[in-house]
């Protein structure tokens, strides 16, 4: 398992950026059910942002492009499959070509699984949550829309599928929110420490490189296992802090846990180019 808490303090601690206070919380929300799955609509949360046409490079390999960050929550029909995209949040690049984008966003395995009655229907539309690193615009300005419209869409359940670290902390934070309105909720995911940290009630976790939260690309059966699993929990779960693990394997070889944000693997030169490239990502939110 990467810990990304570690593993992202000491990339920015080494570019001169003070240490980033991950959310905590010792006491986890828990909503029950209060029909069958079978009976239950449920919402889609991504974190994933509309492509914006004129914003620079958005497509599978692009790099961080602080420019297509988003920062309202806002919803969009699930049909047809919307254009949603991750270039603007910090998957593993390395691993994570990004040019399938059912594994960050599951609508074909959830029209499916809907089409086999595991759940009674998916809501029309799906919620877009921005990946913010202040907790408190997520907890009180992104937690409450997010309830809003689920609450609007009559939705019963929420599955909430995070990208990077920080997306991750987004959910889980929104997650516990929805659960303490009795809304039930699974976090389905791939950076465990973070999620467990904040404290949710629900979590599949698939130790799966940063940008497969949904499962493998261009694999329907992992990616119809992956939310299998995860609406599982809503039928298994029996209280808080509940993370069952897929049995999926990314592969055979666990090095690529060594790459993401690890700034053993980087020279004193490559890690001044990275310092340059995120002040230029801060620049163009600060101008958007």
């Amino acid at each position: 398992m990467i810990k990304y808490i570690e593993r992202t303090r000491a990339y920015y601690s080494e570019q001169g950026y003070p240490a980033y206070q991950w959310a905590s919380n010792n006491i986890i929300p828990f909503a029950a059910m209060q029909k069958p799955l079978s009976e239950c609509r449920v919402v889609l949360i991504t974190t994933a942002a509309p492509y914006r046409k004129g914003l620079s490079d958005q497509g599978p390999g692009a790099p961080l492009n602080g420019a297509a960050k988003f920062y309202n929550v806002y919803t969009v029909p699930v049909t047809p499959c919307p254009d949603l995209r991750i270039a603007h949040v910090a998957y593993d690049r390395k691993h994570c070509k990004a040019d399938d984008s059912n594994t960050w966003l599951p609508l074909t395995a959830l029209h499916h699984a809907c089409r086999k009655k595991v759940f009674a229907n998916l809501a029309g539309e799906l919620i877009g949550v921005p990946t913010n690193r202040s907790q408190r615009v997520t907890l009180t300005q992104d937690a409450p829309k997010t309830l809003e419209y689920v609450q609007a869409l009559q939705a019963d359940v929420a599955l909430l599928v995070p990208n990077c670290p920080v997306c991750h902390q987004s959910v889980s934070l929104i997650a516990r929110y929805l659960e303490e309105h009795e809304i039930p909720t699974v976090v389905m995911g791939c950076a465990r420490d973070i999620v467990e940290n904040v404290g949710v009630p629900r979590f599949w976790w698939s130790d799966f490189p940063l940008g497969h939260a949904a499962g493998k690309p261009h694999d329907s059966g992992s990616q119809t296992a992956t939310l299998a699993g995860a609406l599982q929990l809503f039928i298994t779960a029996q209280g808080a802090g509940t993370t069952v693990q897929s049995p999926q394997l990314w592969s055979n070889s666990d090095d690529w846990k060594q790459d993401f944000m690890n700034i053993e693997n980087l020279s004193a030169e490559q890690i001044e180019k990275l310092k340059g490239e995120h002040e230029k990502t801060r620049a163009m939110k600060k101008k958007g």
